[in-house]
């Protein structure tokens, strides 16, 4: 059963939300006093992080995931629920949709990938993963956390996010970290473009204005997913941590409009 956070009350709607890589639950403290009031919160620590951290998966573990996902909700007593996911947790959540569509009220996507389409892009990016990796078993985990918040996707951040994110990030599990990497790496991920579309229920994408990268991405998969995007001001690709305000302003008028029947 993987770990979580809850805050707000069980009577209201249950709204569930996964993390990226190297986060955990900790990781929505400034969005959920937003959330709280009106949505019951259940963050969830995915294997291989936080207080999931000695929880390993099979590879490729998409299934797993959704596998450890579905016990741990069912255990504590949530069937149905809203469901966010942050990059590597929307990957996750993609998922979780396609398998158990039955179980979401409604489908929240925070910067995260549909997946490859070609081969040469799968194998690239499994050379690229397999370093990481290497680094991730071989070096102090701050000297792989100073080079992993170095690149193109977190240009946004300033030296002292950088550090902010390091001092937070070191205490987590390599072991924990390498096996969920490898296992949920966006080589193995199947394409997942055409999942929001075949949903009975709304699906919104969020990212940050500063995010090139994902931009570009999700306006390319908008018409084919029908999802709505919500772009958040003077945030980058991890616009829930940028702009915990603006991010909850976005999803609260989502999921308002979803329980008016809009």
């Amino acid at each position: 059963m993987l770990a979580t956070t809850t805050q707000g009350s069980a009577t209201q709607p249950p709204l569930v939300l996964l993390h990226g890589f190297l986060g955990s639950s900790y990781d929505w403290r400034e969005l959920l006093p937003h959330l709280s009031q009106d949505y019951y919160c259940i963050a969830v620590d995915l294997p291989g992080h936080g207080r999931s951290g000695d929880i390993s998966i099979a590879s490729p573990g998409f299934s797993d995931c959704v596998a450890l996902l579905r016990h741990t909700l069912l255990k504590v007593g949530i069937p149905r629920f809203h469901l966010l996911g942050y990059s590597l947790g929307g990957r996750i959540a993609l998922h979780l949709a396609q398998t158990w569509p039955e179980a979401l009220l409604s489908l929240h996507l925070e910067s995260c990938h549909p997946g490859l389409l070609s081969h040469d892009e799968r194998h690239q990016r499994a050379m690229a993963d397999k370093q990481w990796a290497e680094r991730f078993n071989t070096m102090p985990i701050e000297q792989v956390l100073a080079l992993w918040y170095q690149q193109g996707v977190f240009a946004d951040l300033s030296s002292a996010e950088r550090e902010r994110l390091i001092e937070k990030r070191r205490h987590q599990q390599p072991l924990g970290l390498i096996n969920c990497y490898q296992a949920t790496s966006l080589a193995l991920q199947q394409d997942l473009r055409q999942v929001p579309a075949k949903l009975a229920y709304p699906s919104h994408y969020y990212l940050g204005e500063q995010d090139a990268k994902f931009s570009a991405l999700a306006k390319a998969w908008q018409p084919q997913a029908g999802f709505k995007l919500h772009t958040i001001a003077d945030a980058g690709h991890n616009s829930h941590q940028a702009q915990p305000g603006a991010f909850a302003t976005a999803l609260k008028g989502a999921l308002n409009a979803i329980s008016r029947g809009e």
